[in-house]
């Protein structure tokens, strides 16, 4: 496949300013529709100690605030990236470093949340079988991001200045 003539071509703009959007927005309803559930399900519970029948208000807060940051930064995405893709669409070297800037923290974000994820688990993280499905959601959710954001910074299908920019003609044929 060959590259894009854009920093954020249309597999990478679907992705992320829309895909990753979808999927934190969706998540902020579910918490907020119901806080319990999405506290409950994140990881598995031991047999002899069972969820709370209910969660304390600062745990129910807890739950909302982080899942309303998480759509923050899907509908962030969104806006960055539509305005690189609309007023730089001729500057690619700019474009580039612009989109960078948003995708680095984002993959560091990736690899932490994976990383945290499972050093919160324990001894169990490995225990596979006994992970819940939210906690299925969250792991393959997050690569189905953090593999594409990786790909990005390895410039597949998208336009790496330093490897795509066309000299001017003329600057080459007065050397």
């Amino acid at each position: 496949m060959q590259p894009s003539a854009s920093a954020i071509p249309d597999f990478y703009y679907a992705l992320f300013a829309f895909y990753e959007p979808a999927l934190t927005i969706l998540g902020f309803i579910g918490a907020v529709h119901d806080p319990e559930t999405t506290h409950n399900t994140q990881a598995p519970w031991p047999a002899d100690n069972p969820p709370p029948a209910s969660l304390p208000k600062a745990s129910i807060v807890t739950v909302i605030q982080l899942a309303h940051v998480c759509a923050l930064m899907g509908v962030v995405n969104f806006f960055v990236l539509t305005a690189i893709r609309k007023h730089l669409s001729t500057q690619l070297a700019i474009q580039e470093k612009l989109v960078f800037a948003l995708m680095t923290p984002l993959l560091m974000g990736d690899c932490m949340h994976l990383f945290v994820t499972l050093w919160a688990l324990g001894d169990e993280r490995w225990d596979i079988s006994q992970w819940s499905p939210m906690l299925w959601t969250t792991i393959v959710l997050g690569f189905s991001l953090m593999i594409p954001r990786i790909m990005w910074h390895l410039g597949i299908w998208r336009y790496v200045d330093t490897r795509d920019r066309q000299d001017d003609v003329t600057t080459n044929e007065k050397k």
